[in-house]
């Protein structure tokens, strides 16, 4: 029997442990992409000028690379830490009785996407910060956000197959929030790709394109996304869904308006770092709140339901 075996039969976490490690792996999610933040904005992106290595002779920064050499490679670690924390996942679920297959498979695919990442911040680095590669290693941190996210809700639901809590109209009008707000992330990706903050004190491509214009259809995309929002609280109240879901909805509303005063704050104020970085925090709660809605319109437990009829 090999190491994981024998822990896995020797060791019985409480259902709490699983629900707190399925949490630190959302924590860890967001961290990574606030850390890959302040590697930009502090231009540190290539404070470690080679991969895997920070120096063709040293795996850790030298002391002549100065503060950028130290935050590049402190964000390099954090996928390791990631690693672990989706390994912890992993174990608590199979540890647990019964074993939570649907988590084990979810805790793979986190550690396959951090695995996948850390290539692409390689890649990343090796090709002087292209823009493009850049907007990919933050979609794939979103990616690791929205499993990490669906492992959390899994976590803390029963293991019973999903009964909607309401109709059919509802739960399309929501995948058409899910969809607006993953193209609000996608157009956000785009400004930062084209914007002033490249990641390096050296001249860096940037994606061509006018990114004041592209903030502008970002700023589209964000009220159709509050309008969205607005229209699902209406219907759920109209037909009074659970209380639940429209708490998630309101949660959302308040998350999004501090999201936009923070943006406004950052155009009109020539993008200081700090108010960019408290935006890219913003977004990992704006997709969260909106994951946190589509889970709450099923239920897995084992209590009694009354889940609504389609209409």
């Amino acid at each position: 029997m090999n190491s994981l075996g024998l822990i896995v039969r020797r060791w019985q976490p409480s259902e709490q442990a699983v629900k707190r490690a399925a949490l630190a792996s959302v924590m860890t999610a967001v961290l990574i992409v606030v850390t890959g933040g302040a590697v930009r904005l502090t231009e540190s992106g290539l404070g470690c000028e080679t991969w895997p290595k920070c120096t063709d002779d040293s795996l850790t920064p030298t002391a002549d690379m100065g503060i950028h050499g130290v935050i590049e490679f402190g964000n390099r670690m954090m996928i390791g830490v990631m690693g672990v924390v989706a390994g912890l996942v992993i174990l608590t679920a199979r540890s647990r009785t019964p074993v939570r297959r649907d988590l084990g498979r979810l805790g793979w695919a986190q550690f396959w996407i951090i695995m996948g990442n850390g290539v692409v911040g390689g890649i990343t680095v090796m090709t002087g910060l292209n823009p493009y590669i850049v907007s990919s290693h933050f979609l794939l941190a979103m990616a690791l956000l929205t499993v990490a996210v669906v492992t959390w809700q899994r976590a803390r639901e029963g293991d019973a197959p999903a009964r909607y809590l309401v109709t059919r109209p509802l739960r399309q009008l929501t995948g058409l929030l899910v969809a607006s707000a993953a193209a609000l992330i996608v157009i956000g990706t785009v400004v930062t790709g084209a914007g002033p903050h490249a990641g390096d004190a050296r001249k860096v491509h940037r994606i061509p394109l006018d990114w004041q214009e592209i903030t502008q259809v970002h700023v589209d995309f964000v009220y159709i996304v509050v309008g969205l929002t607005v229209a699902l609280w209406f219907a759920l109240r109209a037909v009074s869904a659970p209380a639940v879901v429209r708490r998630r909805v309101l949660e959302l509303l308040a998350v999004l308006v501090g999201q936009s005063v923070i943006g406004y704050v950052q155009y009109f104020t020539h993008l200081p770092e700090l108010v960019i970085g408290a935006h890219m925090f913003g977004s990992c709660l704006v997709w969260i709140a909106v994951l946190r809605i589509f889970s709450a319109q099923r239920q897995r437990s084992e209590l009694p339901a009354r889940p609504m009829q389609d209409g």
